[in-house]
């Protein structure tokens, strides 16, 4: 049997956490079994079939999308050596910093009928409306192409990685079997860099289905879309939760494939003596340089350039009284999602640090269990936890009425601490993966020593970790803070009333045609976004090669 008393104040924080996050899944899950309603029954009928068939054919275009952009990159700056290689290896990161229904807001006025693209296209050749086929951007291929290019860096900084830990003896290996440089990449480091490709396509897959912003405004039914259809159109929570229910269905399938295509077989890099790089001169390194600069321009600096354009050519972009509440508000709920969440992270992994035996598996057990909430959609976060909340909000209600006759509002629904508890369920993965990393660095043998100078835990948590983890720390805030600046579905849900950021501001100008005015909002959260990428970014670029 497992002795709580050796898990301690810590350990329990651990076990409160991972069952606060789990509570979204169980609430949606549980949905199942209630009768179905005649919003379901009307849904199953006309749309659900059509809700997976875009749903699945999205994931497998931005699946193809997000391989054959960030593969190639991750091997061009790894393998070779041209000029504006090292520039281009952390650029290649940019995109991560563009929201993609921010993207698809840029590329939609570019693009459109009266954008300047078809707009000059008529000038040039004299063609009126309906005389020429151009390409639709709101639509499914749009979307597949705008949600790749926001999110290939997942697999190029995987792949990245993966090949750097290629050694030089495993490729000239290939070589003199006989491989050519391309051979050797197709027979010898992407297979052995599969693993990593894999878990990165299966990230990038998790942010498809977690979209609501580029899918809603290229009005296309796939189940996020119907989530907020059936909840906010139909008013039918039951329903929502149901088809929530299927939406994490695709989310488990995404996660068995991902661990289906590593099989048996087990990747051990040896990067002891890491490959050198290839130089390449002439037209064979413009045409690599062209190759990697293709998608940081089309994924961030094209759409950006888009954005500032708009802000500076329409008068209706200027900045006025409102961005600056709008940037108070959406500093405020990450500023407070990072405080909380980090605070709780640290707690968490030093918890399972502190543990020991049994006590040690189940804690470790318990925060795997809190950063599943990392694949769960916005929309799965909202609806998940607006049910539990509205029912505790109807029990503390009815008690207080029965104490003193008095009726309570409500307490935690539409409120900013339901807005932090979904940030925290969606992302303390984030912070407190990182927090563990930095825990993993530093040696038990400090805790030993001040341990025997008479130190308590919380002694040494204060005196030696923490100057040790901050920047581990910095780093899990900084990245807690920017997931919930980009944060759309939820807030979108679960907002006061009243209470607008600048992500709801961007998608309802957007959702209303008004692109100028959306692009200031939108270049604001891309500004928060850009600065810490670009030293994560650097930092592992310049890092040692292995």
């Amino acid at each position: 049997m497992l002795d709580f008393q050796r898990i301690g104040i810590l350990g329990a924080i651990s076990f409160a956490s991972a069952g606060l996050i789990l509570l979204p899944i169980v609430s949606v899950l549980a949905s199942l079994a209630s009768p179905a309603t005649e919003t379901w029954s009307h849904l199953a009928n006309t749309v659900l079939g059509t809700y997976v068939a875009n749903t699945a054919l999205l994931a497998a275009g931005v699946a193809a999308g997000v391989i054959a952009i960030g593969v190639p990159s991750a091997w061009l700056v790894t393998a070779y050596e041209f000029r504006g290689r090292r520039l281009l290896e952390w650029m290649l990161a940019l995109p991560l910093a563009m929201p993609a229904y921010v993207m698809a807001y840029a590329y939609t006025d570019w693009l459109q009928f009266t954008g300047p693209v078809q707009s000059a296209l008529r000038a040039l050749t004299g063609w009126q409306a309906r005389e020429y086929w151009f390409p639709e951007i709101r639509s499914l291929p749009g979307a597949v192409a705008v949600l790749s290019f926001a999110f290939y860096p997942y697999v190029y900084l995987l792949a990245r990685t993966a090949f750097a830990d290629t050694s030089r003896s495993a490729l000239e290996a290939g070589r003199l079997a006989g491989l050519s440089a391309w051979g050797s990449f197709w027979r010898v480091a992407l297979p052995m860099a599969r693993p990593a490709i894999a878990a990165g396509t299966a990230l990038a897959l998790m942010e498809t289905l977690a979209d609501f912003g580029t899918v809603s405004y290229f009005a296309l039914e796939v189940f996020t879309t119907g989530i907020f259809k059936a909840w906010l159109a139909m008013g039918d929570l039951a329903a929502a939760s149901q088809l929530s229910a299927c939406l994490l269905g695709f989310v488990a399938l995404v996660i068995a494939l991902e661990r289906a295509s590593r099989g048996r077989a087990s990747f051990a890099p040896s990067a002891r003596k890491p490959a050198p790089r290839e130089r390449l001169r002439g037209a064979r390194a413009v045409a690599a340089a062209v190759a990697c600069l293709v998608p940081v321009a089309l994924g961030f600096l094209l759409p950006a350039g888009l954005l500032v354009h708009l802000a500076i050519a329409d008068p209706a972009a200027r900045p006025g009284a409102r961005l600056a509440t709008l940037v108070a508000n959406s500093f405020l709920l990450a500023g407070a999602a990072a405080l909380v969440g980090v605070a709780l992270a640290a707690a968490m992994a030093y918890g399972a640090r502190l543990a020991r035996g049994r006590a040690a598996a189940a804690v470790a057990l318990a925060n795997r269990a809190a950063a599943l909430g990392y694949a769960l959609p916005g929309a799965v976060v909202a609806v998940g936890i607006l049910g539990p909340l509205a029912r505790l909000d109807n029990w503390l209600a009815d008690l207080l009425e029965q104490a003193s006759g008095v009726r309570l509002g409500l307490v935690f629904t539409g409120t900013m601490a339901a807005l932090v508890y979904a940030y925290l369920v969606r992302f303390l993965a984030v912070a407190l993966q990182t927090v563990e990393a930095g825990l993993a660095k530093v040696t038990p043998r400090m805790d030993d020593a001040a341990r025997s100078l008479g130190a308590s835990p919380a002694q040494v948590l204060a005196r030696v970790h923490a100057p040790l983890l901050a920047s581990s720390l910095a780093a899990a805030a900084l990245l807690l803070f920017v997931d919930v600046m980009k944060e759309l579905p939820a807030t979108f849900a679960l907002r006061p009333f009243n209470f607008d950021t600048l992500a709801i501001e961007a998608y309802n100008l957007a959702k209303d045609e008004r692109l100028a005015e959306a692009a200031v909002p939108s270049l604001v959260i891309v500004a928060v976004g850009v600065l810490p990428l670009v030293a994560l970014a650097r930092r592992g670029a310049g890092a040692p090669r292995g």
